[in-house]
């Protein structure tokens, strides 16, 4: 199979990135020729543009805050209804794609911890990219969402339906919490998970496992759709991690 010419990360803080061991690691399962790994520090979608400029050929890419919107406005993309954001991209032969995987990776982290989205409701503090991208994918699984103030509030969406207020969630999640790491705001639930990670993570991190899970959707949609049936699990890669 055909890969890049290189993969990594772009956005800041991204120090402390997997992404481009993940890219490593789930290449090396598909067989799939190395690329040339690179963190891309980039707080602008100039930071981006120039960035890219300097990579010849093939690129495949997650993008982190603060260029989920920037750069797919720049490169005529559309991201999913209601979330008009990306996380991934891809340039193949000069051409642009990208698609978002905030919302289906956190579904398949919650499910590799046993967290089952239907039926359950969801504290969700925030209403930025990945907060819409998560409430989109909930809904659509038949899941609850209990919106909490943030910084920016919950607009109106495909999860419309699945709003409620009043009730008990069973899991929350504080989407205001700084990246690398940063310290989430209690938010009552029978359980709290996290997706922001730092340099000390470990592998059973329900971030890490986000971000693993996130990136085995983004080989899915994007960048080798093909090669479902041979992509590892999330265990798989979330072991290979952890030695």
């Amino acid at each position: 199979m055909r890969g890049p010419d290189h993969w990594g990360i772009a956005g800041s803080p991204i120090s402390h990135s997997l992404t481009p061991r993940l890219f490593s690691l789930v290449g090396e399962s598909l067989g799939i020729r190395p690329a040339t790994k690179f963190f891309m520090e980039a707080r602008t979608v100039e930071d981006f543009e120039r960035g890219v400029e300097q990579l010849d050929g093939d690129v495949w890419l997650s993008c982190t805050a603060p260029l989920k919107h920037a750069p797919m406005e720049r490169l005529g993309l559309e991201g999913p209804e209601g979330v008009n954001a990306v996380n991934q991209l891809m340039r193949a032969d000069g051409v642009w794609s990208g698609t978002s995987t905030d919302g289906t990776g956190f579904i398949s982290a919650c499910r590799h911890i046993g967290i089952e989205p239907s039926g359950q409701v969801l504290r969700m503090k925030g209403g930025g990219s990945a907060a819409r991208a998560i409430a989109a994918s909930w809904s659509s699984e038949g899941g609850l969402i209990l919106p909490e103030e943030g910084r920016r509030s919950l607009v109106s969406g495909p999860w419309d339906s699945a709003v409620v207020e009043g009730v008990e969630a069973g899991v929350s999640v504080d989407l205001d919490a700084p990246p690398g790491g940063g310290e989430s705001a209690p938010l009552p639930a029978q359980r709290q998970v996290s997706i922001s990670y730092g340099e000390n993570a470990r592998a059973d991190d329900f971030a890490v496992v986000m971000v693993v899970a996130q990136h085995l959707e983004a080989w899915k949609s994007l960048f080798s759709p093909g090669s479902c049936d041979g992509l590892p699990s999330v265990g798989e890669i979330l072991e290979r991690l952890a030695s």
